[in-house]
């Protein structure tokens, strides 16, 4: 790894600034232009250094003291698409497939749902049950009971 793109994770490894423009401000804080850092984060995702930018956001803090995570047994051959559905529910922050683990874990969907409270949550759980349909095998609902730190990899300097 270059020296530019250590910076540019140092920089942005808590965090991209708060602010209307936040390439423009890593930018000023790198001594370049703001071209310069996209190009530098394009790269970095293209070699896979880094995975994605995205939101972690704090469920607590926007009002949500519900959170529970959604997991779904769903037919193959159809859940790519319907997981693309039930991301784009307002109560879903972050929807996902992942591997079964047979025989003690048949779930391949993952949905984390929000609400003010469990029955909220739960009335969720029916709405994407009912888009669902008979896609789905069977499912159920972990509920957090604590905020756990959600961080990645971080580089020293």
């Amino acid at each position: 790894m270059d020296d530019f793109a250590r910076r540019l994770i140092l920089a942005t490894q808590q965090g991209l600034p708060l602010t209307p423009e936040p390439y423009a401000e890593l930018a000023r804080t790198l001594g370049c232009d703001e071209a310069t850092v996209l190009a530098g984060i394009e790269d970095l995702l293209a070699r896979g250094v880094i995975r994605r930018i995205g939101v972690v956001p704090n469920h607590y803090a926007i009002g949500y003291s519900a959170n529970g995570m959604s997991v779904w047994d769903v037919d193959d051959a159809v859940v790519d698409a319907l997981g693309e559905r039930i991301g784009q529910l307002p109560f879903v922050t972050h929807c996902y497939r992942r591997p079964r683990h047979l025989p003690d874990w048949p779930y391949n969907l993952f949905a984390m749902l929000h609400g003010g409270n469990r029955d909220e949550v739960m009335v969720h759980v029916e709405e994407v049950r009912a888009l669902l349909g008979e896609a789905c095998r069977s499912s159920d609902v972990l509920f957090s009971t604590q905020i756990l730190k959600k961080t990645g990899l971080r580089l020293t300097a």
